[in-house]
């Protein structure tokens, strides 16, 4: 499509302008994917003429290219709407639906105007189809990513919060697992426990893995990985939560936990980290 027909419909932008965004603002308003608890009226109709207005700006000076620097306002205003909208609880098709829904008001204003020019009037509507649907497609993209990172940062905050390290007693740490010991599960476990040996001078910390459904090969690796970190640090580290099934696998698997004292739970942990440190508890005396 070459620069006459976006040039003709920059024009027909700038001399409908205020007619063309009442009657978007109108069609969105009527539009099933309208979300007006999570946008306002006059959000929507103030998002609408900047977007409109930025357009209009660079059809006139790059025509439809839209990954153009001339187009980079516009780019930015559907980046940040399309992350607001992600953040608010809209949905891909509801973002989408806000490029889109101009197409109405932009094909009737363009019958009106070469109603009697058919060749001309197929042109302009193949242009303005070609430049909305990119625009559009883009806020998907920007959308989706903007989705993806989100989840992205509340996976990370559910793994620092399913790991949490608990200080027993004096000298002694305990790192409950819960859940499957992945890669990324592991680099967070490995700096929690880290930091908290640090910040309590801990000599023993008990790694418990009572809440770890299986325990392959790669499972077993992580923990050592862990247990060799806490070394380290000056910390010894016993296992607890090894239960029958899991010590046949890890001897199945011919996985070496070396000299890491491995205990069935974390009662039977705590009372060897006891010995260790050179503390007791006791019975209270009958009265």
């Amino acid at each position: 499509m070459g620069e006459l027909q976006y040039g003709r419909l920059a024009d027909l932008i700038r001399k409908h302008e205020g007619d063309l965004l009442n009657d978007w603002v109108k069609e969105q308003l009527a539009a099933l994917t309208l979300r007006p608890d999570l946008l306002s009226e006059a959000e929507l109709r103030e998002q609408s003429r900047s977007l409109l207005s930025a357009v209009r700006t660079a059809l006139d000076k790059s025509g439809g290219e839209i990954g153009s620097a001339e187009w980079t306002p516009v780019r930015e205003l559907l980046g940040d709407f399309s992350r607001s909208r992600a953040r608010q609880g809209f949905t891909p098709s509801e973002t989408a639906t806000f490029v889109f829904s101009l197409k109405q008001p932009l094909f009737s204003r363009l019958r009106r105007e070469l109603g009697r020019d058919a060749e001309g009037l197929a042109d302009e509507l193949w242009a303005a189809t070609v430049l909305l649907d990119k625009l559009g497609l883009y806020t998907t993209e920007v959308f989706q990513k903007s989705r993806e990172e989100m989840i992205s940062r509340q996976q990370q905050e559910m793994l620092e919060l399913s790991t949490p390290v608990v200080q027993l007693w004096e000298g002694i740490v305990a790192l409950p697992l819960i859940g499957t010991l992945d890669s990324a599960r592991t680099q967070v476990v490995m700096e929690n426990l880290l930091q908290k040996i640090v910040q309590t001078g801990a000599a023993i910390a008990i790694v418990d893995i009572t809440g770890v459904p299986t325990v392959d090969t790669l499972v077993a690796q992580h923990l050592l990985k862990t247990v060799a970190a806490a070394r380290l640090m000056g910390a010894d580290c016993i296992i607890s939560g090894i239960r029958p099934q899991i010590a046949q696998t890890i001897v199945h698997l011919g996985v070496e936990l070396g000299n890491v004292t491995t205990k069935a739970t974390l009662a039977d942990a705590f009372v060897v980290a006891l010995q260790r440190t050179g503390a007791s508890i006791g019975r209270p005396a009958a009265r």
